[in-house]
Parts: C-alpha cells; sequence; structure tokens
C-alpha cells in the first residue's frame, strides 16, 4: 500500500527526503516535484502543496495534478496536512484534529477530473469525505505514541489568500463548522474521484477571526505549526497505513 502526503512546504524540511521523481500530468505540473520520503518504517510520496519554495495561493493550487500525480505513483492512500483556523473555542491553538465533515465554500476552483474533454462523467458518493482506514490508522498512530488528536469535526474550506472576518467566521459558527481552513477541496473531492483513501490530519495554527480579542499574527502561527509539526512526526513514524 504506497502512501502520500500532501502538506505545506515547511513539513518536507522536517522528514527524511530519499530522492524525488519529475512527473508531468494531463493536468499540469503537481505544485512541486513528488519527494520520497521516510516515516519510521514507512516511505511516502510528499508534494509541497503551495510549491517549493511556497510560492502558490489556495485557490491558484493544482489540484488536479497534484491528486494525479501521486495515482501515476501508485497512491492509494493521501495524507493531508491543513493548516487551519479554530472556530470552536474548545480547540486550543496547536490542537491536532482529524475532522470528519467539511463544507465547500470556495468558489472557480478546478474541481473535478470531469471537466476534460473525453472524461468519464463521475457522482461521486462524498456523504463521508473522509471516511476510510487512512483516517482509523491515523488515531491509531495518535495512540500509539501518546499524541492527543481530537477525533471529529467540520471544516469550513475558504477561498483566501486572505484570513477570514469575524462575521464570516460566526456565520461558519452558525453553519456548523468547528474549524476553518482553505485547502481541504477540492482536494478531498479529487482524491475520491481518483480512488484514493484520503485523511486529513489538521493543525489548530490559530483562534478564527473574533473568536478572541487579540488580532491573529502570522508569526504566531508560524511557531505553532512549527512546535505542532513535531507532534505529527511522532504519528507520522507511527502510521501504519495497511
Amino acid at each position: 500500500m504506497t502512501l502520500g502526503i500532501i502538506a505545506g512546504t515547511g513539513a518536507l524540511d522536517l522528514l527524511e527526503q530519499l530522492d524525488a521523481r519529475n512527473i508531468q500530468t494531463r493536468y499540469g505540473l503537481p505544485s512541486s516535484m513528488p519527494a520520497r520520503v521516510s516515516l519510521g518504517q514507512c516511505r511516502a510520496w510528499f508534494i509541497a502543496r503551495h510549491g517549493n519554495p511556497h510560492s502558490i495561493p489556495p485557490h491558484r493550487v493544482n489540484y488536479r495534478a497534484n491528486i494525479d500525480a501521486l495515482r501515476q505513483l501508485g497512491v492509494s492512500r493521501v495524507i493531508a496536512l491543513n493548516a487551519v483556523g479554530g472556530i470552536d473555542p474548545e480547540l486550543a491553538v496547536g490542537s491536532l484534529v482529524l475532522p470528519d465533515q467539511l463544507i465547500d465554500y470556495t468558489w472557480g476552483r478546478a474541481h473535478s477530473f470531469s471537466d476534460e474533454e473525453g472524461s468519464a462523467l463521475e457522482h461521486i458518493e462524498f456523504g463521508e469525505p473522509f471516511a476510510g482506514p487512512l483516517r482509523q490508522a491515523l488515531l491509531q498512530a495518535a495512540e500509539d505514541c501518546d499524541v492527543v488528536v481530537h477525533d471529529g469535526g467540520c471544516c469550513a474550506v475558504t477561498q483566501g489568500p486572505r484570513l477570514e472576518t469575524a462575521a464570516e467566521i460566526r456565520k461558519l459558527a452558525a453553519d456548523g463548522c468547528t474549524l476553518v481552513g482553505m485547502t481541504s477541496m477540492p482536494e478531498a473531492a479529487l482524491a475520491r474521484e481518483a480512488g484514493l483513501d484520503y485523511a486529513s490530519l489538521s493543525i489548530v495554527a490559530n483562534p478564527a477571526a473574533g473568536i478572541v480579542a487579540v488580532p491573529i499574527s502570522l508569526d504566531e502561527i508560524y511557531a505553532t505549526l512549527a512546535a505542532a509539526m513535531e507532534q505529527v512526526k511522532l504519528i507520522f513514524a507511527q502510521v501504519r497505513p495497511d
């Protein structure tokens, strides 16, 4: 069972890189050259979602090329690492979450492989967007290495690259969202179309706008992500995708 990881550029620096592969897809180039990385006893193909160096905003990511490149490499399960804002006040900054639901608020993104001329029209079942053995494997890996991961949550996927207004966050909360991010869609749906088992491991990088009185600091966000990645590495080292 071949594993893939789609994450921010900085995550690659924390993993042992073995080699890289130049991949072409019918949808263009992936965000970065897929890198083969070591995860404890496992190996995985890693794509830096925002490019390497970091330069691609969320609404410009070539999600189709990224998923298709992993599919070409024989990947069958994909761990998505997502930095998110916490809408639920109970989710402290630095928390790790495995959401089980999402609501898509994005627009204008190439969201289906069916858009291509000659492609088969796919009406995928998407009621449980993160359901699959990989999500359970991540929960088990977190338990094995004694890392706290919150099981469940609904992620609002917004357009970005700007952060949300406090009024927008209140609307998302009223819609039932507990997290807010910018990159889970159309990535999760494309993975489902491609037949890949996809799970999101989300890092709460900051309280969403209006949840606390202090304005969000990007420096604090980056520091939180760096600290949380140490726990993510522990999980990665324990994960058994089979």
